[in-house]
């Protein structure tokens, strides 16, 4: 689905790249069907503000909202296993699922990044991809009612893919809103620090500065290789440039 590629993108670290491909982007969201109107009118306004607004500015934005903390982590497993050694297994049978699909990754990025996750799903049969959003649902649900708290036009990423994995939106926020009502936040310079003194996990072979889990979840998103935008060739169903 190349709605999945336009989310990926919309997601990830922003980039001059991203805003040269405003338009394209924007046709790819009009010609979406998988995806409500009202799901359409949220991202394009996503589109609109990144496109729109001075490049460094968006990316300082973009560090404060994704990258302090773990309550807004693009990292999946983060949330599930925090930096427990059961996160390092989930990794390698992600990284089996994607060799096996064909799909390949640089040795610097991490397999659980979302953006990634969604260039891997937008590249599978589109029942395949469906069930790859069904299968993190829940956390998708929580991301999205936790940037609604906070106002984020980014939740729009989110309820654009709980309604492609079969959900009304809304719903499945309201499900998981008195669990984020109830969270303290994470971005203290306290809980911070306790980020870097977790155990460290490696499931990957080599130096210790690449592996999983060797440093806190500031600064590791950005560190991924950046999804290049001029792969956004829907007509073309090859894997993207570096990927193959």
């Amino acid at each position: 689905m190349r709605i999945l590629k336009v989310i990926s993108l919309l997601m990830d670290y922003p980039s001059a790249e991203l805003q040269l491909a405003r338009d394209e982007l924007q046709q790819a969201i009009d010609a979406s069907r998988e995806i409500s109107r009202e799901q359409r009118a949220a991202l394009s306004g996503l589109l609109a503000r990144l496109a729109d607004s001075d490049l460094m500015d968006i990316q300082e934005g973009y560090n404060e909202m994704f990258e302090r903390g773990r309550f807004l982590s693009l990292l999946l497993f983060e949330h599930v296993h925090g930096e427990s050694r059961d996160r390092g297994q989930a990794m390698v049978d992600l990284m089996a699922q994607y060799e096996a699909a064909g799909f390949a990754i640089g040795v610097k990025e991490l397999p659980d990044y979302i953006p990634l996750y969604l260039e891997f799903q937008s590249s599978c049969d589109p029942i395949v991809a469906r069930e790859g959003l069904a299968d993190v649902e829940h956390l998708l649900a929580l991301l999205a009612a936790r940037l609604q708290e906070r106002q984020s036009d980014y939740a729009a990423c989110f309820t654009a893919l709980l309604q492609m994995a079969g959900h009304e939106p809304q719903e499945a926020i309201d499900a998981v809103r008195n669990q984020v009502a109830a969270e303290e936040s994470d971005t203290s310079l306290e809980a911070l620090d306790k980020i870097w003194e977790e155990e460290q996990v490696t499931f990957l072979n080599g130096d210790q500065k690449d592996a999983c889990g060797t440093r806190p979840a500031a600064g590791r998103a950005k560190d991924a290789v950046a999804v290049p935008v001029h792969w956004v060739d829907f007509n073309d169903k090859a894997l993207p440039a570096g990927r193959a």
